[in-house]
């Protein structure tokens, strides 16, 4: 699907949700301000044409406070500071959660990729070191993983087995 095509199919995805109204780019802006690299394409115009949060498998948070949460956290900037602040995260700069899985479990995006490189935190397979790893698979790919009703409710299967390696597994 291109992108044009991935908006629109999350749009109607999401029409009948209730979610809140399109982020305004100066909310886009800020947010980038905060993780100091541009937000991929894509996931900026799902919050800029679709909803400012709600959308995707576990409800992406907001980029601002709307008042409804997607998640344990109001919106993105407090995720993405609460994690870079974690001392036991060891979340790289420019990796930001933006959904929560649930369970302490987050899908992440890469923002200083240009697609949007996914990533996932999931300490409960084996430590909190071993707990963020890359899924080498794009925001449009898990887009559309979600549209096709093909998204895990648990952990990753690939990501699963990548974790294997830890003496703590």
């Amino acid at each position: 699907m291109t992108d044009d095509e991935l908006v629109l199919a999350v749009r109607a995805h999401v029409a009948d949700k209730g979610l809140p109204g399109p982020a305004s780019v100066t909310d886009v802006a800020a947010f980038e301000e905060i993780v100091r690299h541009p937000m991929p394409e894509l996931l900026r115009r799902v919050y800029l044409e679709v909803s400012n949060g709600g959308f995707g498998p576990g409800k992406a948070l907001s980029l601002t406070d709307t008042g409804r949460w997607f998640g344990d956290r109001a919106d993105l900037a407090m995720a993405y500071r609460e994690f870079a602040g974690a001392p036991d995260h060891q979340l790289p700069p420019g990796i930001v959660p933006f959904m929560d899985r649930g369970c302490a479990m987050w899908a992440l995006i890469d923002f200083r990729t240009v697609d949007g490189q996914i990533w996932d935190w999931d300490p409960n397979l084996c430590c909190l070191p071993h707990a963020l790893a890359p899924l080498e698979q794009s925001l449009a790919h898990w887009l559309t993983d979600w549209l096709h009703g093909a998204m895990p409710d648990g952990p990753y299967p690939h990501r699963e087995l990548s974790s294997r390696g830890c003496p703590n597994w």
